[in-house]
């Protein structure tokens, strides 16, 4: 899996690889970028007072790592025989822990276009747990958003508002901010946490596609400076149509937008991920949920 994820880095053509998972009759999928390793189930130590959906913890190797127990929160079928599932081991947020799953049917490469929104109805609404469906031949995987699933459960693993108040007394700024995010639940934080911040001009896009077309149409409106339209932009990786990294490739090799400061904001960096920003020409990259190290980081691009 590791020499697989070096190939997919290296060719950074707004594709991603997926690892097809099973939960009953369910076909789920998780970026192979999250994935560090998938081992049998192993037992586990129970942790009193914990999250029902908290399994236990076990340590392979060197880390204690927490399990999540998927099936139960995912509200479907669990094994007969717990033994014969399985863990995906995966990392993100500079944390680790394991999923619990009953089988892991493959890998696979696909283009980020190829990666549909769901509707409201799946998986509970707009900030519901499927961030994207992919059809490969004759079904439909479904893309899980492992960060709020672990935000759900632990709840001090996502953005902390109480950051942007520790910063104390802040003034309003107008330099207008553009943010490329698929999560509804992310963005939601994002915005407050910026309107909280003193940034009164901050537009969402839900995918880098959306957020290029904007760029575009910003780039067409001959009447305006385009430093007067957008000072700053924030963009996750993981994203359907277009992805983080394709967007910083668009945006740093256009003549018009190159000088304007991108952030990558993604719960994926890590040394691999930050070379691949860094050949982009990405401004900063920021692990999520550092939302008070994201604010300085903007500060700093354009006051």
């Amino acid at each position: 899996m590791e020499k697989n994820k070096g190939i997919l880095l290296e060719s950074g053509t707004n594709e991603l690889e997926i690892v097809e998972f099973t939960i009953g009759d369910n076909t789920f999928g998780i970026n192979v970028a999250k994935v560090r390793e998938i081992m049998p189930y192993t037992k586990v130590t129970s942790v009193p007072n914990s999250h029902h959906c908290i399994r236990g913890i076990f340590k392979p190797r060197e880390t204690v790592m927490t399990v999540i127990d998927l099936p139960k929160y995912l509200n479907l079928n669990e094994s007969s025989d717990v033994t014969k599932d399985l863990f995906i081991i995966a990392n993100f947020n500079n944390l680790y822990m394991a999923f619990q799953v009953h089988t892991v049917v493959g890998i696979h490469r696909i283009s980020w276009t190829e990666i549909e929104k769901p509707d409201d109805t799946l998986y509970g609404g707009k900030e519901g747990l499927a961030t994207g469906i992919v059809k490969l031949k004759d079904k439909l995987i479904i893309i899980l958003d492992f960060e709020k699933i672990m935000a759900d459960i632990s709840p001090q693993t996502g953005i902390q508002l109480s950051e942007i108040d520790k910063m104390g007394p802040r003034k309003r700024v107008n330099k207008p901010i553009l943010i490329a995010e698929d999560s509804e639940m992310l963005t939601r934080m994002l915005l407050e946490a910026l309107t909280k911040a003193g940034y009164t001009r901050v537009t969402t896009t839900s995918n880098g596609m959306e957020a290029w077309n904007m760029l575009e149409m910003y780039k067409n409106n001959k009447g305006s400076n385009i430093k007067d339209q957008v000072a700053c932009i924030i963009t996750d990786i993981e994203m359907p149509q277009m992805d983080g990294h394709r967007l910083t490739k668009q945006v740093k090799s256009d003549e018009d937008l190159k000088d304007t400061p991108l952030i990558i904001f993604s719960s994926l960096i890590n040394a691999e991920m930050r070379k691949k920003g860094e050949s982009l020409g990405a401004d900063a990259q920021i692990t999520k949920p550092e939302i008070g190290n994201l604010v300085d980081l903007i500060d700093k691009f354009i006051q």
